[in-house]
């Protein structure tokens, strides 16, 4: 009895210190009320890993701002190849909306106080498209909307290219940049709409930016996917602890990654000069930020960037493929 009593002490006296007990013969933390195997952390107070103890989260992320390109006609950009499975872009597009839906859904059941807003991008996809994806996302209940797009808009802007499709690409990407730099207030995440998503995707990257940034003291680059091109060469990365998995440093990214409204503003240049011609490689600009800034991605893969089974900039090593996709 006088145990128990000066244990409750003990337990109520930690919890106003502000410290976290751990008993590792019950696998449980008392003043959590956790099972260890359990999520530890809280949002925008502390990331709990262990054995690693806790991060205090100075960096909170308060909202994030999703824009999503989509072009459902063209198989692959730039390429004369087949995706994996072979199957007509359309269904590549609805499986990533479908599996971006199901990452938004999990990530607001863990953090509802997070605000969410999804904008769709769309380039060129016929009527009856648009009124099946606006199906998927009025019966999701999220806060998503298609976006006005007219490429005419960018005739002065960007340079003049071989096809309509690198224009489309172009003006695409740059009107999404605009978009996230004028509504963007908080994180921005840019994606395009042949990545499939696990579900815990989202949940990650928001808990995982809020420690490693509170760690690093800087705003971040996350990139959702580990591109097998990332292992082409035998250069130096450094390994971070994220919320739930390990996280490498990187020196490039395709056009789908998530960073700051700061971050936008600071490198805008590099945004902007990225969209206005084809360069080589065509992330050349922002791949140039990353000199200077922290980016990351995961291991493994968060997203898995469905193109050729043969490309270095798609298929991520070790996952599941016909799983995933059938349950997208």
């Amino acid at each position: 009895m006088k145990k128990s009593i000066i244990k409750k002490i003990f337990i109520r006296l930690s919890k106003i210190l502000g410290y976290e007990i751990i008993d590792q013969n019950e696998f449980h933390s008392p003043t959590l009320k956790k099972d260890l195997n359990e999520d530890l952390s809280i949002i925008n107070k502390k990331s709990i890993v262990l054995p690693l103890g806790e991060v205090s989260i100075s960096r909170k992320v308060s909202s994030i701002l999703i824009i999503l390109r989509s072009n459902t006609k063209i198989d692959i950009w730039d390429q004369n190849k087949k995706r994996i499975f072979e199957k007509p872009k359309v269904e590549y597009t609805f499986k990533s909306i479908n599996s971006l839906i199901k990452s938004i859904n999990y990530c607001k059941t863990k953090y509802p106080n997070i605000k969410i807003k999804t904008l769709i991008v769309d380039d060129n996809s016929d009527e009856k498209t648009l009124i099946n994806i606006k199906k998927a996302i009025d019966s999701s209940k999220l806060d998503i909307e298609i976006v006005n797009f007219n490429k005419s808009d960018y005739d002065n802007i960007i340079n003049k290219q071989k096809n309509l499709e690198t224009f489309g690409n172009l003006s695409s990407l740059l009107h999404s940049f605009e978009l996230g730099k004028k509504m963007g207030n908080d994180l921005v995440f840019f994606l395009e709409d042949d990545y499939i998503h696990f579900e815990p995707m989202l949940e990650e990257m928001i808990s995982s930016y809020e420690r490693i940034s509170s760690q690093t003291k800087q705003e971040l680059f996350m990139c959702p996917a580990d591109y097998p091109y990332l292992y082409m060469k035998n250069e130096r990365s450094n390994i971070l602890i994220g919320n739930k998995r390990h996280w490498r440093t990187i020196d490039k990214t395709l056009c789908t990654f998530m960073t700051s409204i700061n971050l936008i503003n600071k490198y805008w240049d590099n945004f902007y000069n990225t969209c206005l011609d084809r360069n080589e490689p065509f992330e050349k600009h922002l791949n140039e930020i990353y000199k200077n800034e922290l980016c990351i991605s995961p291991l493994k893969s968060l997203s898995v960037h469905m193109t050729n089974v043969n490309s270095n900039y798609g298929l991520s090593p070790f996952i599941n493929y016909k799983k995933l996709w059938d349950e997208s």
